[in-house]
């Protein structure tokens, strides 16, 4: 029997990663998740993160602790900086600087060492708060990196970074995700969600996750406060 291939998936307990892991287990992956516990403020989604991931099958669901809140700069880390509840231009304050270079650096490791030459991230430029590391170019970047820092990469074991709702509006990826078995009342996409993971409504992350729901023609099963 061939054994499956492995890949990393980072499981932020939200709507599209929860999606993208299902997405990955379609395509006959053995998924080892990864999230972290990041110094957010709101640490709903790490138990969010967890139940996904083992309602999806998961081989092994890891938790890395990381300190980003000693360098704040964003509403996420910073308790300083209020999360915005309206619609604002630019690159919103809920932007965490260098987020997904961290994780997706840590997700390269730990594929190294499962010897997994494929990382899964739910990053999205249709439906998506303005955040430059979720962009198709930034994405080619770091493939091109972690292919040159690697003994992976340097001895042929080429390491690909899937995208697959890089292109997908929200409704789109609903109507993907419950096609694939996806239980999105497991799920917190709430920027400020209370401990229990109930959500405010209010803020762009809530927006854009109730017209997802609006868009796919489904009930949201979203609790909010």
């Amino acid at each position: 029997m061939t054994e499956q291939k492995r890949a990393v998936i980072l499981v932020s307990g939200g709507l599209d990663s929860t999606t993208v892991l299902a997405m990955a287990r379609a395509a006959g992956y053995a998924c080892y998740t990864l999230s972290f516990d990041y110094g957010q403020r709101f640490p709903a989604e790490l138990r969010a993160a967890e139940r996904v991931s083992a309602a999806l099958g998961d081989v092994e669901h890891k938790v890395v602790k990381l300190n980003l809140d000693s360098i704040g700069g964003s509403a996420l880390t910073d308790a300083s900086i209020a999360v915005p509840e309206e619609a604002t231009s630019g690159i919103p304050v809920t932007y965490v600087p260098a987020r997904n270079t961290v994780f997706l650096a840590i997700a390269l490791g730990w594929a190294e060492v499962l010897g997994a030459n494929d990382i899964f991230i739910g990053v999205n430029a249709v439906d998506y708060s303005g955040y430059p590391d979720c962009r198709p170019e930034y994405i080619a970047a770091f493939t091109a990196m972690a292919n040159l820092a690697t003994r992976a990469g340097v001895e042929g074991q080429a390491l690909t970074i899937h995208t697959p709702l890089m292109a997908m509006g929200k409704g789109d990826i609903i109507r993907k995700g419950v096609e694939l078995g996806v239980d999105y009342a497991l799920t917190v996409s709430c920027y400020q969600a209370t401990d229990e993971g109930l959500a405010c409504g209010k803020c762009d992350s809530c927006r854009l996750r109730r017209q997802g729901f609006l868009d796919a023609g489904m009930a949201d099963p979203t609790r909010y406060r």
